[in-house]
């Protein structure tokens, strides 16, 4: 959405309501709406198995010819194809990052598991020595007091 129509649109807001509003925040949350409205109308109307004429000639109620047909044209062209190769990709990648990082969580939960039994496992036999030593000492001790 062009800056001009953010602009506008932050203007319309401002009369209408009694509030501060942030002019960054007015244009990212325009810019996910209208991505949104797009994909819809993408997803909706132009998908369909149907000719590209009968396409064109299906003008969105509230939408006017020419911006129907723009539209249409664009999402059929080599560049809109190539558009939406470049969106397919960047998801699968970001799909990937995010299984990239659940993965290594997990290592690093089961990396930390390890050492912990592995910490349990050394202080049992540091537990299991001392015992031993004491015993050895007190076996030790009681045949010096037999001696004496």
């Amino acid at each position: 959405m062009p800056d001009s129509k953010k602009n506008q649109a932050l203007d319309n807001i401002k009369e209408r309501f009694a509030l501060e509003v942030s002019y960054n925040y007015v244009k990212k949350a325009l810019g996910k709406k209208w991505r949104y409205h797009k994909s819809t109308l993408k997803n909706e109307y132009f998908k369909k198995n149907i000719s590209l004429k009968e396409k064109l000639r299906n003008v969105l109620p509230g939408m006017l010819r020419y911006q129907w047909e723009d539209a249409v044209r664009f999402w059929n062209s080599k560049k809109g194809e190539a558009q939406v190769e470049v969106q397919r990709l960047r998801d699968q990648m970001a799909q990937m990052q995010a299984s990239t990082v659940e993965q290594i969580a997990q290592l690093k939960a089961e990396a930390a598991s390890r050492e912990a039994e592995a910490q349990r496992k050394y202080d049992e036999l540091q537990l299991q020595l001392k015992a031993k030593a004491a015993a050895r000492e007190a076996k030790a001790t009681r045949k010096y007091d037999e001696l004496q």
